[in-house]
């Protein structure tokens, strides 16, 4: 089986993604670890940070010397000062994904794994964006895909993300429900070697709905999508109420919880597992896994910013770059 190529975009320059990206030098020996981001940038952050860091120019056909952080170049539009965000290189945190995904289509790289980016600053700058997960699967014309995060000894998925509270009741219905859980049952056999995944499924409401007096989502939504899958043989149950769902009990039966809305399930795998949880996007005709965290603004080049988590995605991203190869070469 070859090395994969892992594309590692450094994501907002004024954040920690610089930083926690210096931290992959030499890291693995399972893959070939190339950092998209402004050279310069990368060195000037080194210094500041006193990391020994020797940073090689990417070229896809050279083989890289042993010991180096292999960076592949694209240019800051302007400075950067740590920690003090510029709306004039928001095309530049982008131009980072799309280099990634160009390489993704062509072959060059095998897996993307992204550092944190600022939506705000996107959004200032007068360009779109809702979140990595939504943008790929835009670029990559992918209808549906699924955030799923993994740490702490639990994986969540979502059947909504970046929504505002006000806007999830009216956007889960029993379509989306049914594509979600397909994704997600799929890509835990493709992804992860489980051949029978056993995922619980939380309500929406408040007691998942105490029998249609707290809402009627679940009578209406949840209940029958998860009975015309259980038609099919799934192992899938739910809907249970979101304050018990992740009780020990509950969770010695599942490999997956699928939360209805982001902090319905994120709060608890990040409170279990926050610095060493994997983002993951499934659904994707790709590999794409990213940190647990934010930009950090406060951190950026004070030496106090931990690479824990980007260091879990990229080997998340090795590890499923493998079982995908393994099952396909089978």
């Amino acid at each position: 089986m070859s090395k994969p190529v892992i594309a590692v975009t450094s994501g907002e320059p004024a954040g920690i993604g610089p930083d926690i990206c210096l931290d992959l030098y030499a890291y693995t020996a399972d893959a070939r670890i190339v950092i998209l981001g402004d050279t310069h940038l990368l060195q000037e952050r080194a210094q500041l940070l006193q990391k020994k860091v020797k940073i090689q120019q990417y070229k896809p056909d050279n083989v890289p010397e042993p010991n180096v952080l292999e960076v592949c170049h694209l240019p800051l539009k302007t400075a950067v000062l740590p920690g003090t965000l510029n709306v004039a290189n928001a095309q530049y945190v982008l131009a980072l994904l799309d280099r990634a995904y160009a390489g993704i289509q062509t072959g060059e790289f095998s897996a993307m794994v992204t550092a944190p980016v600022h939506k705000g600053i996107i959004n200032d700058s007068g360009l779109p964006f809702t979140g990595h997960t939504e943008y790929l699967a835009e670029k990559s014309n992918t209808d549906q895909v699924v955030m799923m995060l993994s740490g702490g000894g639990l994986r969540v998925a979502l059947v909504t993300t970046h929504l505002p509270l006000r806007a999830v009741a009216d956007t889960i219905t029993p379509n989306l429900i049914t594509r979600v859980l397909t994704i997600l049952h799929q890509e835990m056999q493709l992804k992860f070697a489980i051949k029978q995944p056993r995922i619980l499924v939380a309500g929406l409401n408040p007691h998942a709905g105490e029998g249609g007096h707290l809402g009627l989502e679940e009578n209406q939504i949840i209940i029958p999508a998860i009975a015309q899958l259980q038609q099919q043989g799934w192992h899938i149950k739910g809907p249970f109420p979101a304050d018990t769902i992740f009780q020990p009990f509950m969770l010695k039966n599942a490999d997956v919880i699928v939360a209805m809305y982001h902090d319905q399930g994120l709060p608890v795998l990040k409170y279990a597992g926050f610095g060493a949880s994997v983002n993951i996007t499934l659904g994707l005709p790709f590999i794409r896994t990213s940190v647990d965290h934010g930009t950090a603004l406060e951190l950026a080049g004070t030496k106090q910013a931990s690479s824990s988590s980007l260091k879990a995605a990229v080997v998340a991203a090795i590890e499923m770059y493998q079982q995908q190869n393994r099952i396909h070469v089978c």
